[in-house]
Formats: C-alpha cells, structure tokens, sequence
C-alpha cells in the first residue's frame, strides 16, 4: 500500500482522526494537502511535522462547505502538487440538541460542515480526477449515520446522507476509474471523546464486543487500504470500523 507520489487532499486534518489520517498517509509516501478552518498556530506546526517526513505537505485555511472555496481549494492544489490522487473527506462537527430543542441554526451548522462539504469538495476534485481518469473518494461518516442516536438527528442525518452520496457517486463515476467508499467510525479515542467522564466512557466500551474504543490509526489503516491500489476493485462500500458495535 505505497502511496508514493500520489497527492491526499484530508479537508479537517488539523487535529482527531483527520490528524492521523494524514500522518498515515504520509508515512505511506503520499503528499498531504490538507484543511483547517481557524488555528493556524497549530495548521502550520503540522505542516511542518509532515515535511519533515520528507514529503511534501501544505495546509490550507479553507471552508470546504463553500462551493466557491472548495473550486478555489482544488486549483491551487493541482497547482502547487501538480495532480490531486485521493480526497479524503474528513470534515465535521457535532451540534448535539433533543430534536424538540434543536435550532435550525444548529441543523444547518451541522449539515453544511458535514454533508455539503463533502459535496461540494467531490465536484470540485472530480474535475481533475476524470481528466486523470483515476481518483480515490473517501468520505468519512459514522455508524450514527447507520444506527442513529438519540440528540444527534442533525448529525446521525448528516453522516447517512454521506453514505448515500458515496453510492451514487461511485455508480457515477465508475466508469471514469475513480472509485468513491465510505468508512464509519465507531467509539474512537480523540480529544473531543477525552472531555467524556470515565463513567460514560466504560458505557461506551460494554457495547463493543473489542471491548476498547478505536484510535485514529484504526481509522486511518483503512483510508489507506482505500486509497491504495490494494482496493482498486472496491467501490460503493460502507467500512465500519467500530469493533464489531455494529454489524
């Protein structure tokens, strides 16, 4: 699973399993362009880890969910990388409410960064990639988006809608060898999940028969696995990786 001279686009690569993707992915040879929306302090230090790797890498302070932005993203990346290979679609938020007290602030906030991002990224990259004809989508869901959960409708809704954009794009696409999956991550170890008590965390892992929550190279071994040529007759899936929580 060589990635050497193949460009990763990771949009929300700054930090959590967006973060280890790209580590992954670099260690693998792959040169990492990847997005952030406002820490630019900690966008640079990574910038700066990556390279020091000795590949090339470069951070872009962007929001992935602006269609204009997103066309904007992906030329200055085939400028600069001269070819984009691979988009990982990592991008998100969670804005948990009841639905009886959600806003419809906190429904748009959540289905913009999640959903219309990964739109409006995979048009804009599709571009480049028909014309390669070959390309790797990879969008990062959820198993919410399969099982749902109570207080996240606006992000369980988000995160099937992107299992549902992975199927068409893959039917779509496929004949120009550009290849679109979809991996759901279950109960993973980052710092969003590090503010939880131990109480709700030890609740968490009874219901994994692994008996641990995930990390993010967990998550990460298997964005390479399809962004590599080892899947190359992988298309339209749905990957949970969550330790068997769902089947």
């Amino acid at each position: 699973m060589n990635l050497s001279g193949k460009t990763v686009l990771v949009t929300g690569a700054s930090r959590g399993i967006g973060k280890g993707i790209a580590q992954t992915l670099a260690a693998a040879g792959a040169n990492i362009a990847f997005t952030f929306v406002s820490s630019v302090e900690k966008a640079q230090a990574f910038e700066a880890e990556l390279i020091a790797t000795g590949i090339k890498a470069k951070g872009y302070q962007s929001n992935a969910a602006d269609f204009s932005e997103a066309e904007k993203l992906v030329e200055e990346i085939i400028k600069e990388f001269g070819s984009l290979d691979v988009l990982v679609n990592n991008a998100g938020i969670t804005k948990d409410n009841l639905l009886m007290r959600m806003s419809e602030q906190q429904w748009d906030d959540v289905l913009d960064t999640n959903l219309k991002s990964a739109f409006a990224m995979t048009k804009a990259a599709m571009k480049p990639m028909m014309k390669a004809k070959a390309g790797s989508i990879i969008n990062i869901t959820s198993v919410v988006g399969i099982t749902g959960n109570a207080g996240q409708a606006n992000y369980a809704a988000s995160k099937a809608g992107m299992i549902g954009l992975t199927k068409s794009v893959a039917k779509e696409l496929g004949s120009r060898n550009i290849r679109c999956n979809a991996i759901a991550p279950g109960f993973i170890e980052t710092e969003m999940t590090e503010t939880l008590s131990d109480d709700i965390r030890a609740e968490w892992v009874k219901g994994i028969p692994l008996k641990r929550g995930g990390k993010a190279e967990d998550v990460a071994n298997c964005v390479l696995f399809l962004a590599s040529d080892a899947s190359a007759y992988i298309s339209g899936q749905t990957i949970n990786v969550c330790g068997g929580m769902v089947m």
